[in-house]
């Protein structure tokens, strides 16, 4: 990739982050939905203080340009970007309790129950993954109501039991009981691969996209899924917590298996070229249409945060 077609991405990167934000601040004011009663001040406080605190927000961006593929309306495509991204910091918001990862720092400025307390952490977190099928539900998420229905299917399946909360169940059990490579690469395909798999598949639903086109881009983001862990373990080894934005080592002092600690890091990054050459060949029918999500493989794969 050359370093103007780097800096192409990094620009839509960031402006496509910038909707989800400001889509994000809109849906998380004080205003009252149709059949609420109140915002309770401090949950909200605590809610924005989780998700409006930057990232690069990949899974929304992944929504976004595989609806552009098939001309979904663009609209719509980022309200679904939003409540994707409710789903992520909630899982992020539970994961760094005491109870899950005991993590004090996230995004570089402090995890929602150190700022707040654990109580108001855990409520922020029901709040958004409530809030998540609410907004894909609402009339304003202007789709076919068979769409809509899709996609909140689609997004449970992804969020729950066999998706990322069950991941989160097998990779805390794996601290005391190390898996084997097959375990290992099921929770990730499940913790974080879920997620990612649904950002790309949801583009696709909402593009009205045939089957065979639904299932290429479900590929694409289950291959994009694997690639994204294996570098956020080489990172968590390589990195320092300054650049990650939240406490380096964390899977080395738990005792945690992973792919580069049972094969070495020389194989995870092997591994990890093979996964993006995978993830992009994936997308060759759609031709250069696909380039910007090509870039996003190569981008996950490389990135230093």
């Amino acid at each position: 990739m050359t370093q103007i077609a780097d800096t192409d991405f990094e620009i839509a990167l960031t402006s496509r982050a910038q909707r989800v934000e400001d889509m994000l601040d809109r849906l998380l004011q004080p205003d009252l939905l149709d059949g609420e009663v109140t915002r309770p001040a401090t949950l909200l406080a605590a809610i924005r203080h989780g998700v409006l605190n930057g990232g690069k927000r990949i899974r929304p961006f992944l929504v976004l340009e595989s609806a552009a593929l098939f001309g979904a309306d663009d609209e719509a495509a980022l309200r679904v970007a939003a409540a994707l991204e409710c789903i992520h910091c909630y899982s992020l918001i539970h994961d760094d309790l005491p109870a899950m990862d005991n993590d004090d720092l996230r995004r570089g400025q402090p995890t929602v129950h150190r700022a707040f307390d654990e109580a108001t952490a855990i409520l922020a977190g029901d709040s958004l993954l409530t809030l998540a099928f609410d907004i894909i539900a609402d009339d304003a998420t202007e789709l076919p109501a068979d769409i809509r229905i899709r996609l909140v299917r689609a997004l449970a399946r992804a969020a729950g039991l066999g998706g990322m909360a069950g991941g989160q169940a097998l990779d805390l059990a794996a601290e005391k009981i190390k898996p084997d490579e097959t375990g290992i690469v099921t929770l990730q395909a499940m913790k974080t691969g879920a997620l990612i798999r649904f950002a790309c598949e949801a583009g696709a639903i909402i593009g009205n996209a045939s089957p065979q086109q639904q299932e290429a881009l479900a590929e694409f983001g289950s291959a994009v899924g694997l690639a994204f862990q294996l570098a956020d373990d080489i990172l968590d080894m390589t990195a320092d917590t300054a650049s990650l934005g939240k406490t380096a080592g964390k899977d080395e002092q738990a005792g945690k298996a992973t792919l580069v600690s049972l094969h070495g890091m020389d194989w995870a990054r092997q591994q990890l070229t093979g996964l993006v050459d995978q993830a992009r060949e994936i997308l060759h029918p759609f031709g250069e249409d696909a380039a910007r999500l090509r870039q996003a493989a190569s981008f996950i794969a490389t990135r230093s945060f």
